[in-house]
């Protein structure tokens, strides 16, 4: 039997009763085990398996380490309480590791289809420059919503954005919330363009806001003394397109904005742009 089958038997062998008056609760290291909800403490394993001496002899064998905050989470919260009839502290938590298997073939294939699509996107010409995929892909969207030119920059910036002359400053933000400081801009672009336009992206790629701004208003009203210019919600979220019409005209092809927008989004300003 190999390893890994031998690690899994005995992690599903502890996860099958409690162990409530033994110190396994104070290990740093856990091992999960390829059933959901089962895990089991590296101390009792390599008292189980002359095989483990340490979590090193997992990791050649194909196992990676994380933190609890990675990979731990609901289930192992659950089965530390059931196994050890306690609940699991925050100042613990923090300094546990998980080891685990990957499913390599799923990775493989993932990273396979990930390399197709990326080369279906290059071809397309929405991957340029060696900017990460959600900034090139959001100023992608704003070039299509909007009808931005984009020109190959004097700058080392790569290309810069154009609505017929005047310069366009395109931000993206990929999370599915804002960051409290806000969104960060460089204060020498923004004085350097006639319009800001903020896209906001969620995780799932699709867009979950937009915020078309004047750069001279964005300067008047948000501008600091130094280098750097956030925009936070609390400031800008007056203007975004769920909220604001005042920049709409400034949409070209609002069946590009519709397709791509997140379905709240999406709601919100489909009736702007019925015919």
């Amino acid at each position: 039997m190999e390893l890994t089958q031998k690690v899994f038997r005995e992690t599903h062998e502890f996860s099958s009763e409690g162990h409530g008056n033994t110190n396994y609760d104070q290990d740093l290291f856990y091992v999960k085990n390829d059933a959901e909800g089962e895990f089991a403490p590296l101390s009792f394993l390599t008292k189980k398996l002359d095989e483990v001496a340490s979590f090193e002899d997992l990791l050649k064998n194909g196992f990676v380490c994380d933190s609890y905050d990675l990979i731990g989470g609901k289930l192992f919260d659950q089965w530390f309480e059931a196994q050890f009839a306690k609940k699991l502290k925050r100042s613990q938590a923090k300094n546990i590791n998980i080891l685990h298997l990957p499913d390599n073939k799923a990775i493989f294939d993932a990273i396979e289809q990930v390399n197709n699509n990326y080369e279906i996107l290059r071809q397309s010409q929405i991957l340029l420059n060696g900017k990460n995929l959600p900034v090139q892909l959001g100023e992608w969207y704003a070039k299509c919503i909007f009808g931005l030119q984009q020109k190959r920059s004097t700058s080392q910036r790569g290309f810069d954005f154009y609505i017929g002359d005047k310069r366009v400053e395109v931000k993206v933000h990929w999370k599915d919330q804002s960051s409290p400081k806000g969104v960060k801009l460089r204060k020498s672009l923004v004085e350097l363009s006639d319009y800001s336009i903020l896209i906001y992206v969620a995780r799932n790629f699709m867009i979950r806001e937009i915020c078309f701004l004047d750069s001279d208003f964005v300067i008047r009203k948000f501008a600091g003394k130094g280098h750097t210019i956030f925009l936070k919600d609390s400031d800008v979220s007056p203007y975004f397109f769920s909220k604001s019409t005042k920049h709409l005209n400034k949409v070209v092809n609002s069946s590009a904005l519709l397709k791509y927008a997140s379905p709240t989004l999406a709601l919100k300003i489909a009736e702007h742009f019925s015919s």
